[in-house]
């Protein structure tokens, strides 16, 4: 063999190494990010720190700050999360106004056509919800609201009477924020596939999603802006999501709620591609 051959050999057999280690690096960056979302414990306690430290906090008059105010459950929590993480709403106050899904409701009607029995003493009683009542006091202060829930079907129908009810003043900006979802995750399962075969696994999310951001669609008009995380995340029409980004992080541990990969991905797409990124 010649030293041209041997020169050869010895440069495809270094790239293969370095392609080698390159893998087993991706491998072990991905399992790192998988091994964190099986600790439940710890995936909710970062989904939902930074609402409840928001939650009730009154606006500082001195600060020369725009207010904001985010109503919502853990999909507020989860769009809260997608902004802080990318670095947006930097020139807002921000207050949280957490009212849980088994807790949404319409001003005016019997609860008992929207909360379960089971909920109604955790939503009515414990003091760890807040109310639309307590929204509606605090709305005056502020600039911007957004509404960023798991929308029950017979709450979106009702939106708008919702809105009414807040009386939000025409110089006051508006952004309702619809459902979004990423199916079952099967995360034990990741750790056996390829680096290729997780870049192309989506997961079936069904079409629960899409009917209620149609009657959100529908019902919303005017001055109200309304953004389809769902549409931009997953595709218009698609009937399945995404599990992983780009960079192979996992975007939701439980298929609801964000890891927080999941919400600087989220985040950019929802800040860059809509109104959000304009406000």
């Amino acid at each position: 063999m010649n030293i041209f051959s041997k020169t050869r050999w010895i440069l495809i057999a270094s790239v293969a190494v370095l392609a080698s280690s390159t893998t087993l690096a991706a491998n072990k960056t991905v399992h790192s990010s998988l091994a964190q979302a099986t600790n439940i414990q710890l995936s909710n306690a970062y989904a939902f720190k930074k609402c409840r430290d928001l939650q009730g906090k009154p606006f500082d008059k001195k600060s020369k700050k725009k207010k904001a105010i985010i109503v919502g459950d853990s999909q507020g929590c989860d769009f809260l999360n997608s902004a802080l993480e990318n670095g947006y709403l930097k020139n807002y106050q921000i207050q949280f106004h957490f009212i849980p899904y088994p807790c949404q409701t319409v001003p005016g009607e019997y609860i008992s056509r929207y909360i379960k029995p089971k909920h109604r003493h955790f939503c009515t009683t414990s003091g760890r919800t807040d109310t639309l009542e307590k929204v509606k006091k605090q709305v005056p202060e502020a600039n911007l609201i957004i509404y960023a829930s798991l929308w029950k079907p017979q709450v979106a129908e009702k939106l708008p009477k919702i809105i009414r009810y807040l009386r939000i003043k025409k110089d006051q900006r508006l952004i309702v924020i619809g459902n979004k979802f990423f199916g079952h995750m099967l995360i034990q399962d990741y750790f056996h596939m390829s680096l290729k075969e997780l870049r192309k696994l989506r997961n079936n999310v069904g079409t629960k999603t899409l009917k209620i951001n149609s009657i959100l669609q529908r019902r919303l008009r005017g001055r109200i802006s309304f953004i389809d995380p769902h549409k931009l995340i997953c595709g218009s029409r698609s009937t399945s999501c995404p599990i992983f980004t780009k960079d192979l992080q996992l975007i939701s541990y439980d298929g609801r709620h964000l890891t927080k990969a999941g919400a600087r991905y989220v985040g950019k797409i929802l800040f860059q591609k809509t109104v959000l990124g304009k406000i």
